[in-house]
């Protein structure tokens, strides 16, 4: 461990081993303790600091380093600022309370009234829309009491099908753009049952397919527009964390005008878009999910064919 940038702080610093012997002294701590690094080398800590009123205690957990942050209480414009940030947050949180409450209320009443509407209707594909309507206002439900809650621990991991979420996207998708679009599947029915958070999965695909189809149905020199969703497994591929026994890739494919080049750098930035409706936030939050659930999110884009790749371990019920 390279420990000359210790010598160049004013600080006493004593860098100890597992049984809390000395392994280094800094100058400042020689100057303190009165000792030079030769005579402190290898000896108990615990008797150097007994003199002290109170000693500071940072477990590395290891870790090879950690930061030590101090705030002189003389200087109070920094506890002024940090009072102000604090209080920031908590009119945030608030603001955040009272959106999810009044968010709450219209969708409950929303999907009361597709339920009630599921069972006055005389076919079983109608009903099917109404399904969509009662699942998403659940999904966005719990999406609002997240967002409003965010010291909640996260939801435990659940086991499902992706298949079934793949199939689940295409039909929001479907729903949204008719048959201006024609969907495809290209489904490796050899992928098993998956445990992960599965919604914040589901919007992460969603957003990247919605994109896709956005792409197309605003442009008209695709004569046959055409989405496609395929998975495979890929076997010790090499993600966010690290290396995998095995993981999943779900593509998301079109034949649209690609990425402009000008955004191709950016493209999973905050706010960045091509379209003159787009916020923006949907592939930077999908790949802000991925990054959550230890995956990546990629793309290759040449004009008539543009692929986002969604690529996640694998880990198996």
């Amino acid at each position: 461990m390279d420990t000359s940038g210790l010598d160049l702080l004013r600080t006493a610093v004593l860098l100890l081993d597992e049984s809390h012997h000395i392994r280094h002294a800094n100058g400042a701590a020689e100057e303190l303790l009165g000792q030079s690094l030769r005579q402190l080398a290898g000896q108990p800590a615990q008797p150097w600091l007994e003199g002290f009123d109170s000693v500071l205690k940072t477990p590395l957990r290891g870790q090879p380093w950690a930061w030590v942050i101090e705030i002189p209480v003389h200087q109070g414009s920094h506890l002024d600022d940090l009072r102000q940030a604090r209080g920031r947050q908590a009119a945030q949180r608030e603001t955040l309370r009272n959106l999810a409450h009044e968010v709450r209320n219209p969708l409950a009443g929303l999907r009361a009234a597709a339920q009630l509407l599921e069972m006055e209707l005389p076919r079983d594909d109608l009903r099917e829309y109404t399904r969509v309507i009662v699942a998403e206002a659940d999904r966005l439900a719990d999406l609002v009491t997240r967002l409003a809650s965010p010291s909640q621990p996260a939801a435990a991991p659940s086991v499902f099908n992706i298949h079934e979420v793949c199939e689940r996207v295409l039909a929001l998708i479907r729903l949204e753009f008719g048959e201006r679009i024609r969907l495809e599947r290209d489904y490796d029915a050899s992928v098993p049952d998956m445990r992960a958070d599965r919604d914040p999965l589901l919007q992460a695909l969603l957003n990247v397919a919605r994109n896709g189809a956005q792409a197309l149905a605003e442009t008209a020199d695709v004569a046959a527009p055409v989405l496609r969703i395929s998975t495979r497994i890929l076997h010790q591929p090499v993600l966010a964390d690290g290396q995998h026994r095995m993981g999943l890739r779900i593509a998301v494919a079109d034949n649209g005008p690609g990425v402009p080049e000008a955004l191709r750098d950016k493209l999973f930035h905050p706010l960045v878009t091509g379209r003159a409706q787009g916020t923006g936030l949907g592939l930077s939050l999908a790949q802000e999910c991925l990054q959550r659930q230890g995956g990546l999110l990629e793309f290759d884009s040449a004009p008539g064919r543009t692929e986002f790749r969604l690529l996640l371990p694998l880990e198996v019920a």
